[in-house]
């Protein structure tokens, strides 16, 4: 590991003795996960307990003449049935749009379907009833009268002046557009030579193990709802439900213990789940909704359905003069709420050339909007488009010139002693190491070796290459993501600490766990600073009524935003027990540590008081202590980037495979990843986050497409068609960093939950054309299915 040394007064803290920071520890919630002890929504019962079920849509675009439900009002354990129309009296609609995007557009959507469905899956009526069983049954009884209108599918087609406009009242299917030009494009191209391709990336989606569920249980006694969800964000949770009620938001809780993966799935806020909560206000009893695995492929958002025309400028020389790129994606019938399904598009536009030292840079994006399933943040939102493009045009380039594709990166990847700097799209970049990053990955492959391998296979008809995808990595996000737009959702994190009658902690966070490892993160940093064993730190989180406000955990911010408040929480009850400390022991707080729960001489290490002792003297002989002395032992504090709007991180990918060109079966045998997230907390999570995030990259280049029909329909919404990777399909991923702690934060810590999957496809990709070359195919497009790579080699 190459390690960038943070300033003096940083290192006092993560050097201190018995740090935790930097070393893999066990899992706090390891051993109640393992026994079965795991605390998720589709476990939860309560008195009284009614369940939902939706009727949806068959039809991907259709006006609802009628809806005869009688016969299935008269259905055992049918509790009542609901349409769009009864409910629009309880919960107001919405509108996904953000006023920093000029010009996003998008209609509004209700909770069900008042008169018009407008994608397949869509809900029409909610049945409840006292089982789940009792309400599918009762679907089965209801008749809905449609109005089938035409269905816009494909995205170019949506943009056509004679295309039937989704929502009249709009104009057009245009959902935003944005553009940028900086530099002098045209120039540059003009002296060099011009590559250009079409890239396609196929609308995929999370599918996370446990699948979308949310209890909504109103209390008409406390005029309060509870609502239990899996959830990444419950403050935004609470917000919006509070706003679209008609509620005050301290009459709204939101409590999410476990998630089964998350993956940006459950960052948004979907229609059957604000129904569910107006359910229970409606029917003032507890509603209990699960979607099922069907329903996850039809209304989990989907993510990366673009189409992307890029250009690139060399000259002879590898010298790369120039980026041009015109993106564009569907987006389904609406902008998801409250984020916005414009993100995904501008941050291609944001990020593509991100790695490379050119000034001119062209793009066009443009969001239009079909009858499909909503499109919105997934994993590494806009970064496998942006990469593949970049890196797609990069190797084309280097291809075209006779060059290797690590010589070019070679010489246009920004310097590492360049920064601080800005990209021609305007983002900033505090401190990055691209040239670090590919050094490392080299000696870690054995580049030549590989390279004289692939060379002898060849000779023998084997078909094998190699792909190198450079990134850059949005993490801790600023106001600047969502605030300045006039989202609430809050960019700072909180943290509360304080020290129990017995001498251990207690740690309430605003970020959420779905499996990251957010609760041992936040117990190592406060056990690390304050010398306290981790057995003895006990984290408390996704609890409105019991967390500091917070933005939850997204866009890799958990250990860089809500870790930096567990450390300054920390070191604030740290100099509060040091404090009391003194006092007791007629010292002062400099000459005193706290070191294995023990408060301890800072110069020999000698015991003078436990915690534990101190806590019961605090809290049970307060009359002992010196007049003038008032303990506190908790502290809350909240941190929020400033000077930057992101922490950027960077990597680099690196995919070894073999192409079957009979078959056109890819053989995935080797993956690189060399990651600079700054300070590392804990190896062996930050090392899983990057290899699982790998896994959902390889996927999307591989194997999994939501595919639609001309009208609309969702042809594989099962497990059965709808492919993801599995663990015999997975090559061995080799993980390594480099580390540049940001100084924008005392910790140093940036994101790492989606770098894997930010350059995974590209790599693959790049790999595919790389063992293609020497019989003549190009394949810009994703997933690298047999039928693509047979049809790009002519056998079909």
């Amino acid at each position: 590991m190459t390690v960038t040394r943070a300033p003096a007064d940083t290192l006092s803290v993560l050097d201190r003795p018995n740090s935790y920071i930097g070393k893999t520890v066990p899992r706090p919630n390891l051993d109640r996960l393992l026994q079965g002890r795991g605390q998720y929504v589709s476990d939860l019962e309560l008195p009284r307990m009614a369940h939902v079920v939706f009727l949806r849509s068959p039809h991907a675009h259709a006006k609802i003449a009628a809806i005869d439900a009688e016969a299935a009002r008269r259905m055992p354990g049918v509790v009542s049935i609901v349409t769009g129309r009864e409910l629009e009296a309880v919960i107001t609609p919405w509108v996904g749009v953000l006023s920093h995007l000029k010009g996003l557009k998008s209609a509004p959507q209700h909770a069900i379907a008042v008169d018009r469905v407008c994608w397949q899956g869509e809900a029409v009526a909610a049945i409840v009833a006292t089982s789940r069983a009792a309400a599918e049954d009762a679907t089965e009884h209801i008749s809905v009268d449609y109005e089938e209108l035409e269905a816009v599918t494909d995205m170019r087609a949506a943009l056509d002046p004679a295309a039937p406009v989704i929502h009249a009242a709009l104009g057009d299917n245009l959902a935003f557009e944005r553009t940028l030009d900086a530099g002098d494009v045209d120039h540059a191209l003009s002296g060099s030579e011009l590559v250009e391709a079409d890239f396609v990336c196929g609308r995929h989606t999370g599918v996370t193990l446990e699948p979308r569920a949310v209890v909504a249980d109103w209390n008409a006694a406390e005029a309060r709802l509870t609502i239990y969800q899996g959830t990444q964000a419950p403050h935004m949770v609470q917000n919006i439900a509070a706003l679209h009620l008609g509620l005050g938001e301290a009459q709204v809780r939101v409590v999410c213990k476990d998630v089964g993966g998350s993956f940006g799935i459950k960052v948004h806020i979907y229609a059957d789940e604000m129904a569910t909560y107006a359910l229970s206000k409606l029917l003032r009893r507890p509603v209990k909704f699960v979607a099922d695995r069907v329903e996850s492929f039809n209304t989990d958002i989907h993510a990366r359905d673009h189409r992307c025309r890029g250009r690139i400028g060399v000259r002879p020389d590898g010298t790369i003069t120039a980026f041009e790129i015109d993106d564009l994606t569907g987006i389904g019938p609406y902008s998801m709420y409250p984020r916005t399904s414009a993100i995904e598009a501008n941050q291609v536009v944001n990020l593509v050339g991100g790695p490379y030292a050119t000034a001119n840079y062209r793009a066009r994006a443009r969001v239009v909007f079909q009858n499909k399933n909503v499109m919105c943040q997934y994993r590494a939102v806009g970064h496998p488009i942006a990469c593949s493009v970049t890196e797609g045009l990069v190797d084309l380039a280097a291809a075209r010139i006779g060059m290797d594709p690590v010589e070019i990166r070679r010489r246009n990847l920004i310097a590492d002693d360049a920064y601080p700097c800005a990209s021609p799209s305007g983002m900033k970049f505090e401190q990055l190491s691209h040239h670090a990053s590919l050094t490392k990955l080299l000696q870690m492959m054995d580049y030549d070796a590989l390279r004289a391998e692939q060379a002898a296979l060849r000779a023998r008809n084997v078909h094998r290459g190699i792909g190198i995808a450079s990134f850059i990595e949005v993490t801790n996000p600023s106001a600047a993501f969502y605030g300045v737009g006039g989202a609430k959702i809050s960019s700072q994190d909180g943290v509360a600490v304080r020290l129990d009658a017995q001498g251990s902690v207690i740690c309430q966070t605003s970020i959420t766990e779905q499996g990251q490892g957010s609760e041992s993160l936040t117990a190592q940093i406060v056990g690390s600073v304050l010398g306290v064993s981790m057995e003895r730190v006990r984290v408390i989180l996704g609890d409105t009524d019991h967390t500091p406000y917070g933005g939850g955990t997204w866009a890799s911010r958990g250990a860089g935003i809500g870790g930096e408040a567990a450390l300054q929480a920390a070191k604030a009850l740290r100099e509060n027990i040091l404090n009391v400390a003194a006092a007791i022991l007629q010292s002062t707080p400099a000459e005193l540590d706290v070191v294995n729960n023990t408060i301890v001489n800072a110069a020999d290490g000698a015991p003078r008081i436990e915690l534990h002792e101190l806590a019961r003297i605090v809290y049970f002989r307060p009359d002992t202590l010196p007049p003038g002395i008032q303990p506190e032992l908790m502290a809350t504090r909240h941190f929020v980037p400033r000077q930057y709007p992101f922490a950027f991180t960077n990597g680099v990918q690196a995919s070894w495979l073999e192409v079957d060109t009979e078959s056109g079966f890819v053989k995935l045998l080797k993956h690189w990843v060399v990651e600079d997230c700054g300070t590392i907390i804990n190896p062996q999570l930050v090392d899983e986050q990057i290899r699982g995030g790998v896994v959902q990259g390889l996927g999307a280049a591989l194997f999994e497409k939501c595919i639609y029909d001309e009208r609309g329909q969702l042809t594989n919404a099962n497990m059965a068609d709808y492919l993801v990777p599995m663990s015999g399909e997975m090559p061995d991923i080799e993980v390594g960093h480099v580390v540049s702690p940001t100084q924008e934060s005392e910790l140093g810590a940036k994101g790492a939950g989606e770098a894997g999957t930010a350059g995974a496809a590209a790599a693959v990709a790049n790999a595919v054309n790389d063992a293609l070359r020497p019989l003549g195919a190009t394949i810009t497009e994703i997933p690298l299915t047999p039928q693509v790579i047979l049809t790009a080699l002519g056998r079909i």
